[in-house]
């Protein structure tokens, strides 16, 4: 089916592409009833941050007593039911996506959250379903290898706004804009019209955060809006997940749930999995995986980091293959300046030389050159390694007392894409096996 799809694309143009894509939409929506129109529909969409804004929404409206359906990069939920996702696709494909709307508003869920990706809005994979609420996370960059720039890359996200006022009204249902503040391209996405518009952000908006206090495993912080201020104590770290969590509050105040019940449902998350998920057997050093593959979540991951370390900061990455070039010397700038040692390794590869991907993000890493101990020399604080396992058993060897160990790209994916196939993997699970073994050779020697 994918050799399919690449000749395809090869053969057809472009709108006779698009026309395949919402015919597939049209199908898929008529075989399975159009279901969305059944059930209230909240979209997150931006470059970073969205699967964790899902999370937070979804145990939000769960306080409330709300049943909820769930389909995020990570994960999918029915109710009480979660599932891995082990497509690598963010929004699953019209026949998929709608196949599984159906099942939610057959189990019936009072909400359908859907992590919505710029691909899905181009590939016309959300067609047919009429949003009620979106949510504007952040825009930096990525996926220019399919979009031709950034503006026609925003254009498309904003696709997903500027159909929501026209979309289908259902019964003493307002549609809502949620967007964040802090962001440079605040003013585009909140110019679109809705009945209500709310916005976040960390020093202002509708919803906004006082007397933060930075946490090594979380962060406290008063959330102000119209309603009235609630103390919040959240599970998860970083000033970046501050935003993430207003935007859960937005879109809780705006189908009615009070501070109260939002401050609970935002202290229920105590992680989101592959997101600065801690892998912990034992050893007396920290070792993190997160998702990060663009250079604005590496910044966020540094400035939540660099404060709170005590030791040194280990971290291994790649890039994927096939996907936007232009920002791999960009991360391995970014980890030579903020890193102690950096480990390059291979990371879903598809059609691309594993090798040539290394290289090109290595290019990268002088340029992160600030201070004389931070230079990176290859073979004493900076390493090119192919096989992925070796490379974070690497970080793992190096690792002391009180370092972070940082593992990014894959998060909790179960593949690795290799050609043309998906071989299984957990960045995770290999973390577990290789400190699992290095603690056991340490107890026996």
């Amino acid at each position: 089916m994918s050799q399919l799809k690449k000749i395809l694309k090869k053969i057809l143009p472009q709108r006779w592409l698009s026309l395949v894509h919402k015919t597939r939409a049209v199908v898929a929506c008529l075989l399975y009833r159009f279901p969305a129109r059944q059930i209230k529909v909240i979209g997150v969409t931006g470059t970073n941050g969205k699967t964790t804004v899902c999370h937070l929404i979804a145990k939000v409206l769960e306080e409330a007593g709300f049943k909820v359906g769930m389909a995020t990069t990570i994960d999918f939920q029915i109710g009480s039911k979660q599932w891995i996702n082990k497509t690598k696709m963010t929004t699953l494909s019209p026949f998929a996506l709608q196949r599984f709307i159906r099942k939610v508003v057959s189990q019936r869920c009072n909400y359908l959250i859907i992590e919505t990706t710029s691909h899905a809005i181009s590939q016309y994979r959300i067609w047919g379903i009429p949003y009620d609420v979106v949510v504007f996370t952040n825009l930096t960059h990525d996926h220019l290898d399919y979009h031709q720039n950034f503006q026609e890359y925003r254009e498309t996200k904003g696709k997903l706004f500027q159909g929501l006022a026209t979309s289908l009204r259902k019964p003493n249902t307002l549609k809502v804009t949620v967007v964040n503040r802090d962001d440079p391209n605040f003013s585009y996405f909140y110019d679109f019209d809705a009945d209500l518009k709310l916005t976040y952000g960390i020093l202002g908006g509708d919803c906004s955060a006082q007397n933060i206090l930075y946490k090594a495993d979380g962060v406290d912080f008063i959330v102000v809006t119209s309603k009235g201020k609630v103390l919040v104590r959240l599970n998860l770290p970083g000033r970046f997940n501050i935003q993430n969590a207003l935007a859960a509050v937005a879109v809780g105040l705006s189908q009615g749930i009070d501070l109260p019940t939002i401050r609970r449902g935002l202290e229920k998350v105590r992680g989101v999995a592959g997101r600065m998920e801690k892998i912990n057997e034992g050893q007396n050093f920290v070792v993190l995986v997160d998702y990060a593959h663009t250079p604005d979540a590496f910044q966020k991951i540094y400035e939540t980091l660099i404060p709170i370390k005590k030791g040194r900061l280990i971290h291994v990455f790649g890039a994927c293959g096939d996907r936007d070039r232009s920002k791999r010397p960009i991360m391995g700038a970014l980890a030579g300046r903020y890193a102690d040692f950096v480990i390059i390794t291979d990371e879903d590869p598809y059609t691309e030389d594993p090798r040539k991907i290394i290289e090109e993000v290595a290019k990268g890493v002088p340029q992160g050159w600030e201070k004389k101990e931070k230079q990176k020399k290859e073979g004493v604080n900076f390493w090119k390694i192919l096989d992925r396992a070796e490379a974070i058993d690497k970080a793992l060897s190096l690792a002391r007392e009180n370092d972070i160990v940082l593992i990014t790209g894959k998060g909790a994916e179960q593949a690795m894409v290799v050609g043309e196939k998906k071989i299984p993997w957990d960045d995770r699970k290999v973390v577990q096996r290789l400190l699992k073994e290095r603690l056991t050779k340490e107890k026996d020697g």
